[in-house]
C-alpha cells in the first residue's frame, strides 16, 4: 500500500514538473479522523455551540418582525422560481409520459443512449409546454368573452332584479302582520343605508378605489410577468430535474447517516406520491365538474352559465366545503333573475356532487390522502384559517404525508414490541397483558372451539377403527 502511495505522488510530480506537485492534488478531507485536540475538547465545543444557538434563537424572536420581513421579500423576489417550480410539477407527468413511449424507439434507432435521451426530453418538454400555452389559450378564448358578458348582464339587470325584489316584499308587506311589518322596516332600512352609502362613502372613496383598481392592474401585469419567467425556469428545470434530484439526494446522504438519510427520502418519495396524486387530480376532476355544470345550466338554459361554471369548476378544487363555497354565490344570482330557477339550481348542484363525490372522484383520485372524512374536514379547517385558500387547498395533502409520518412511527414502534400495528386489533375486548403479550380477549372461546373440533376429530377416529 505505502508503494503504491509512493508511486503515485511520483507521477504526479512527473505530470506536474514541480516539487509543489503534491499539494496541486485534491486533498482528503477528514481522513485521518478527528484531531486530538477536537478529542479533548469536544465537551466544551458542544457546550458553546448549544450556548451560542440559545442566544442566537433569543434575538432571532426579539427581530421576529424584522426576520418575517424579511423571508417576505425573499420570497417575492423569487417568486418566478416558485411558479417555476409549480409549473415543472404539474407538466412533469406529461413529460414522463414522452419519455415512457419515445425513448424505447429512439434507443434502437440512435447509436448513442445519451443522445436518445436529450431527444425524447426535448419532445417531452416542448410538449408539455405547448399543451400549457394551448389550454390557457382555449381558456381565454372560451371564458374570457362569455365572462365578460356575464358580468356586463349582471351589472345591467341586477339593479332592476333588485327593485322587482324590493316590489315584491311590498307586495307581500301590505297586510297588517308581523311579518309584514318586520319585512317593510327592513327593506326601508336597507333602502336608506344603500342610498347613504351612495352619497356619501361611496363618493369620498372614489380616489382610493381608483388608486386601488392601479395597484390591482398594476399585480397582475407582475403575476403575468412572474408566470412568463417562471415558465422559462420551469423548461430548464424539466431538464435538468434528474441533475436536481442527484445533487439534493448526495446533500442528503453527505449530510446525514445512512438509516436517517433513507428514511428522509422515503418521506420525501411519499410525500411527491401524496402530493401529485392529489393535486393533478383534484385539477382534472374540477375541470370536468367545471365543464358538466356548464352543460347543465345550457342545457336548463339558466342565466350566467359561463360565469357560475367557472365559479363552481374552480372553488370544486378546496376538498368537502368547496362545492358549497360555490353553490352558495351561484344560487344568489341565478335566485336574483327567477327564484324557481335557484331552486332547480341547488337540485342540479346536489346532484352533480354526489356524482363528484361517489363516481368521478374516486375513479380519479382513488384514496391518494389516506384520511378519513373527519381528518379531512380537520385539515381544511385549519390550513384555511392559517393559509387561507392556498391552504383549504394543500392543506389535506399535507396533512396526509403527516399522518402517514406519524402511523409509521407508531408502528414501527409496535413491531419492535411484537404487537399488531393494525388498528383493528385494538378493539374494547383486546389487552396487552403486563408481560407485553397481546391478547384479543376471546381465548377462551378461541380455547373452547379448539376442544370441541379435537373431540370431534378424536371421535371420528374411533368410530373409523370400530368400522375398520
Amino acid at each position: 500500500m505505502e508503494e503504491k502511495d509512493i508511486t503515485d505522488s511520483e507521477k504526479e510530480k512527473k505530470d506536474y514538473g514541480s516539487e509543489n506537485a503534491y499539494y496541486s492534488a485534491r486533498p482528503k478531507i477528514g481522513a485521518k479522523g478527528p484531531s486530538k485536540l477536537k478529542q479533548q475538547f469536544g465537551r466544551g465545543i458542544t457546550v458553546f455551540l448549544v450556548v451560542a444557538a440559545s442566544i442566537l434563537f433569543y434575538f432571532s424572536l426579539l427581530r421576529l418582525t424584522s426576520l418575517s420581513e424579511l423571508l417576505n421579500k425573499v420570497i417575492g423576489v423569487l417568486q418566478p422560481v416558485i411558479y417555476g417550480c409549480v409549473i415543472a410539477y404539474l407538466l412533469n407527468p406529461i413529460v414522463k409520459k414522452v419519455d415512457k413511449y419515445l425513448l424505447p424507439v429512439l434507443e434502437r434507432n440512435m447509436k448513442s443512449r445519451e443522445s436518445a435521451e436529450k431527444f425524447s426530453r426535448g419532445v417531452g418538454v416542448l410538449a408539455a409546454v405547448l399543451v400549457l400555452i394551448f389550454l390557457i389559450m382555449e381558456l381565454c378564448n372560451l371564458l374570457i368573452p362569455e365572462l365578460y358578458y356575464s358580468i356586463r348582464n349582471m351589472v345591467f339587470t341586477l339593479p332592476g332584479q333588485l327593485n322587482n325584489l324590493v316590489v315584491r316584499l311590498n307586495e307581500m308587506a301590505t297586510d297588517d302582520t308581523t311579518t309584514s311589518a318586520f319585512l317593510k322596516t327592513a327593506v326601508e332600512e336597507g333602502t336608506q343605508m344603500l342610498e347613504t352609502w351612495l352619497r356619501t362613502d361611496l363618493l369620498a372613496r372614489t380616489n382610493e378605489l381608483m388608486s386601488n383598481l392601479t395597484v390591482g392592474v398594476i399585480n397582475v401585469i407582475s403575476a403575468v410577468f412572474d408566470f412568463v419567467i417562471g415558465l422559462i425556469v420551469s423548461i430548464y428545470i424539466l431538464f435538468s430535474k434528474e441533475t436536481f434530484t442527484s445533487q439534493c439526494k448526495k446533500g442528503v446522504y453527505a449530510l446525514f447517516k445512512p438509516h436517517h438519510a433513507n428514511m428522509i427520502l422515503h418521506f420525501t418519495t411519499k410525500s411527491n406520491e401524496i402530493f401529485g396524486g392529489f393535486v393533478i387530480g383534484k385539477i382534472i376532476d374540477s375541470a370536468i365538474i367545471g365543464v358538466l355544470c356548464f352543460f347543465g345550466l345550457t342545457i336548463l338554459k339558466m342565466p350566467y352559465a359561463v360565469l357560475i361554471s367557472v365559479i363552481v369548476g374552480v372553488t370544486n378544487v378546496i376538498p368537502f366545503f368547496g362545492p358549497y363555497i360555490g353553490a352558495v354565490p351561484s344560487t344568489i344570482l341565478i335566485m336574483l333573475s327567477n327564484p324557481m330557477q335557484g331552486l332547480y339550481f341547488i337540485i342540479f348542484i346536489l346532484v352533480l356532487q354526489q356524482f363528484d363525490g361517489n363516481i368521478l372522484g374516486p375513479k380519479i383520485l382513488g384514496n391518494s390522502t389516506g384520511l378519513s372524512a373527519f381528518w379531512v374536514i380537520v385539515a381544511i379547517l385549519l390550513g384555511g384559517g392559517l393559509f387561507g385558500f392556498v391552504g383549504m387547498v394543500m392543506g389535506v395533502p399535507t396533512f396526509a404525508v403527516l399522518y402517514y409520518m406519524a402511523e409509521l412511527i407508531v408502528n414501527s414502534k409496535l413491531e419492535r414490541k411484537h404487537l399488531p400495528a393494525s388498528s383493528k386489533m385494538y378493539d374494547p375486548v383486546s389487552y396487552v397483558d403486563d408481560e407485553g403479550r397481546y391478547m384479543s380477549g376471546r381465548e377462551e372461546e378461541t380455547e373452547k372451539i379448539v376442544e370441541e373440533v379435537v373431540e370431534d376429530l378424536e371421535k371420528e377416529a374411533k368410530a373409523s377403527e370400530r368400522n375398520s
